[in-house]
């Protein structure tokens, strides 16, 4: 008469463990995007008027406009991408000025204003801050 093994097999253990780190990998996941356009109010940052975002109509041609400073011999790619407090400070700055877009990145232009990169909406595509974190011009 045989025993019966009371474990389960390592196959089931193996889908087991498997299923947990997914399901634990996607909760972490969608707690970061959910909260990856929060903005944190930065003491002591000025914010230029607040501006209107232009959001997204399906079929219909994007807005083109430029608003305040655009830095001299600004072109799309140029720059070198910055995160920590800087990124931090320039993203919280272009959000309150143009809020409901969501930030991709931050650019440290060559004069020393960043450009913040939205996305989302049609229009401002770059939010420009000055190094005193304060919104100077919008395209």
């Amino acid at each position: 008469m045989a025993i019966k093994q009371r474990f389960p097999s390592r196959r089931k253990v193996g889908a087991s463990i498997a299923a947990g780190v997914t399901a634990i990998t996607l909760g972490v996941g969608g707690y970061a995007v959910a909260n990856s356009g929060s903005t944190k109010r930065v003491a002591g940052s000025a914010t230029a008027a607040v501006g209107k975002v232009v959001p997204f109509q399906k079929s219909q041609p994007g807005l083109s406009q430029q608003v305040g400073q655009i830095p001299a011999g600004f072109a799309p790619g140029s720059g070198t991408i910055v995160t920590g407090t800087a990124a931090d400070r320039a993203k919280a700055v272009a959000l309150a000025a143009y809020p409901g877009g969501t930030v991709n990145r931050v650019v440290l232009l060559t004069g020393g204003t960043y450009n913040v990169h939205m996305i989302g909406v049609n229009w401002p595509h770059h939010v420009f801050v000055s190094n005193a974190f304060s919104v100077v011009g919008a395209q």
